[in-house]
Order: C-alpha cells, then sequence, then structure tokens
C-alpha cells in the first residue's frame, strides 16, 4: 500500500504510537497531518522509552522522513525542546529526517495563555482542556488572524509589525474580557526570533516534498492524533479537540488534498480509557476502575492526567470504526485484561429514546447508561505470546467476539508496550 493512515477508533491513547513506530519499517515517509503537542505517543524500543508529542513516531528510524503537515498547530519552544530531549538521547534529527510545513501554524505563548484563562472560567464547567493553546490557536487560523512558519523568515521589523496587529486585536479579549495584564508584542517577536531561529532550518513546501516522494514510488503513512471521538465535527462536540482527526482529512491536513489513502489502519484498546471531561459512557468507578487504571499504567502521556476507564465500547467502536473509514483494525493492551475472571463489554446505552446500539449525540448520549455483558476471562499472563497460537482459548474468543461486534477484521494483536510485543492475526 503506498498511502496508509493510522488513526484513533475512540477517544485517543490508543496505542497509535507504538503503532506507527511498528509500521513505519515498511515506510519511507511518516507525516503527522493535525493537532499539536496536546497529546501524546509512547514509543518503547531497544533505546528505551520516549513520549513524543509533536513529532511523527517514525522519529526513532533514522531511515525515515518524518513530516509535520500545514494541518497543525505548532510551539517552537515545545518542538525545539523536544528535538533536542531526542537528540540528547542519541536519536538523529536533521532537515534530511523532519521536515516541516511553511503553512503549519504557530502556537505562541498568548494561546496557551488564553487556554488557561477560559477554563479557570468555566471553573466546574470546563472541557479538561490540556491547556497548551490548541483551541485558541486554531480558533485564530479560521478568523484568519495566526502566524504561519513562512512568516519567520520575514524581516525583523516586519514580523513584529505584523505581530502587533494581532496582538492589538487580542488584548481586547485579554484585558477587556480576563482583566488579565496584556500581550506584549515585542516578547512575542523575540519569542518567535529565539525559537524560529533554531526551527527555521526545518521549514520547507512539504507539499512539493511529499509529491516528489510519490511520483519516486515512496510509500508515505499519515499519522493521527487522538482519536475519531475527539473530531471536532464527529466526536462528542464539545468535548473534543480543535482539529479533524479522522483519516479522510490526512491527506488535507499533510498539504496533499489530490492523494486518495489505499489503506486505513484503525486503533482500538482491548478495553476503553479517556482522558478529559465529555460523556464516556462505559466508565467504570471505583475499585473496578482503578485495577484497571494500574493495570494498564491509564496515565496521560501529554499531562499525566489519571485516565477514566471502562470495558470495551462496542457501540462507541463500531461508529468509530466507520468514520474512520478503517479496512482493517489494531488491538492493543490485550494482555492488560489477564488479571480479570469476567471481561466487561458494553454492548448497548440505555437512552431516554430507550436501548440503542447506534452512537447518540448531544442530551442523548451525555446521560445514556452502558448495557453490559461479560466474556469469561483468560486469567494467563500472554505478554510473551508472539502469535495467534500462543494464547489461549478465550483470549482468541475475545479477540473474534471484537471482531465480529465492529465489523472490520482485526490484523495485529499487542501485547505489550515493547516494539516486539505483538503478533499478526
Amino acid at each position: 500500500m503506498m498511502l496508509t493512515s493510522v488513526v484513533g477508533i475512540n477517544w485517543g491513547d490508543e496505542g497509535k504510537g507504538r503503532m506507527v513506530d511498528l509500521l513505519s519499517e515498511r515506510y519511507d515517509v511518516v507525516v503527522r497531518y493535525q493537532g499539536g503537542n496536546n497529546a501524546g505517543h509512547t514509543v518503547i524500543n531497544e533505546r528505551g522509552s520516549f513520549v513524543l508529542n509533536l513529532l511523527p513516531s517514525g522519529i526513532l528510524r533514522e531511515e525515515t522522513v518524518n513530516v509535520l503537515g500545514l494541518g497543525m498547530v505548532i510551539d517552537l519552544e515545545h518542538l525545539k525542546n523536544e528535538v533536542t530531549h531526542l537528540q540528547q538521547k542519541g536519536i538523529k534529527i536533521t532537515p534530511d529526517n523532519l521536515k516541516m510545513s511553511h503553512k503549519a501554524i504557530i502556537c505562541l505563548p498568548y494561546h496557551a495563555q488564553l487556554d488557561v484563562l477560559e477554563e479557570e472560567r468555566l471553573g466546574k464547567s470546563s472541557f479538561g482542556s490540556t491547556r497548551r493553546g490548541i483551541a485558541p490557536v486554531y480558533a485564530d487560523k479560521y478568523m484568519k488572524k495566526a502566524l504561519r512558519m513562512e512568516d519567520l523568515f520575514l524581516a525583523p521589523h516586519v514580523l513584529e509589525a505584523k505581530l502587533e496587529a494581532i496582538v492589538d486585536w487580542k488584548n481586547l479579549v485579554i484585558e477587556k474580557g480576563y482583566a488579565h495584564a496584556p500581550i506584549n508584542a515585542k516578547e512575542m517577536t523575540d519569542w518567535l526570533l529565539k525559537y524560529g531561529a533554531f526551527i527555521s532550518a526545518f521549514i520547507t513546501d512539504t507539499s512539493l516534498y511529499l509529491e516528489e516522494a510519490r511520483t519516486s514510488g515512496k510509500k508515505i503513512l499519515f499519522e493521527a492524533q487522538l482519536g475519531a471521538l475527539r473530531d471536532i465535527d464527529y466526536g462528542i462536540y464539545p468535548f473534543t479537540s480543535s482539529s479533524s482527526t479522522i483519516a479522510a482529512y490526512g491527506p488535507i491536513g499533510a498539504g496533499v488534498p489530490w492523494m486518495k489513502l489505499d489503506h486505513v489502519m484503525g486503533i482500538m484498546k482491548a478495553y476503553s480509557s479517556c482522558v478529559g471531561a465529555g460523556p464516556f459512557t462505559c466508565e467504570m468507578e471505583g475499585e473496578e476502575a482503578e485495577k484497571l487504571r494500574e493495570a494498564g499504567g491509564e496515565y496521560g502521556a501529554a499531562t499525566g492526567r489519571p485516565r477514566r476507564v471502562g470495558g470495551f465500547d462496542v457501540v462507541a467502536s463500531k461508529y468509530g470504526v466507520k468514520v474512520q473509514g478503517a479496512t482493517e483494525l489494531t488491538l492493543t493492551k490485550l494482555d492488560i485484561l489477564s488479571y480479570m475472571d469476567e471481561i466487561p463489554v458494553c454492548v448497548a446505552y440505555e437512552t431516554k429514546n430507550g436501548r440503542t446500539t447506534e452512537f447518540p449525540t448531544g442530551e442523548w448520549l451525555e446521560t445514556a447508561t452502558p448495557v453490559y455483558e461479560y466474556l469469561p476471562g483468560f486469567k494467563t499472563d500472554i505478554s510473551n505470546c508472539r502469535s495467534a497460537s500462543d494464547l489461549p482459548q478465550a483470549a482468541l474468543d475475545y479477540i473474534k467476539y471484537i471482531e465480529n461486534a465492529v465489523g472490520q477484521p482485526i490484523k495485529y494483536v499487542s501485547v505489550g508496550p515493547e516494539r516486539d510485543a505483538y503478533f499478526e492475526l
């Protein structure tokens, strides 16, 4: 397959990073096409454990070219720190293997400041934002009051004048709305010049690069951040991200809208997890939830926040498979369920309109309650299994049940965080 997208089926944190790292061995180019540093992809290999916020998960393979697409919003300071940290750990990162679109949007410090101010204003009604400025910077993009990477090449006085016009407008909100000290345009310009000096070497016309790569027969892997249920249009709005997390947006956010995907790999866990606020129908509470959270190490890679957890959600997953257009699936963290006598599976929702197996929206979703069924547990450590034939029958039955429930084949099963801790069905 020439053009493949790896996407999340649920609320994010499904294990996309480890699968992109694994699959990237077969691809020449890996492209992140949306989002910013508001989520993390954890990759574990022979060199150690790595948490990637902005960099594509192919960055740990020297022969792979990694691209930050125009659909992303990029905090220059965070990116510099992320690149520097990896370089200090021996990871080669140069303009030859990392390329950034000249049309990608810059996430400035005042975007994060606005994020914090709004979350604090909302209090208990907050959206559970990561407070890294993602919603404010995407809002500025569509208000046409954002800076792009290409602006870093402007003369300093021209850049400052452009920024001043934006800051004058932004301070109407900062000062008059939130009664906060105003943004200083000179300080923001200095920040841009400081971190732009490091970042500018990686900026290029990535659309042209990707077109040339495809023409020369190279294989391209598109990497999504978060999952289908966090998509701005198809997710649990308004408790979503501010970008499009679905596979169909991949070529657009990468900067090559004329390209067509050949293949969509959907990633989903053997159970459910969710960071942040919003409806999460299958959620467990109390001791049952704590056991699953601890077994799975369910804490946000970007924020460290404890994730909400629950049994596998057939209703949400079937919907996620559909909107992602997944052609095949990866099931991750099957090994985590080894301690369970019975494995909970949410098979339907009870709503004000009655029981449903279709994913609802709005008030119907927010007030829905889960209908659980329980499958036999396998009560065996499967973390060393490297083929389906190594699994106990109960684990095989569970995989087949999930596969039939969501309506697409499961190709890979992950039984641990290490690069080789998986097998192909």
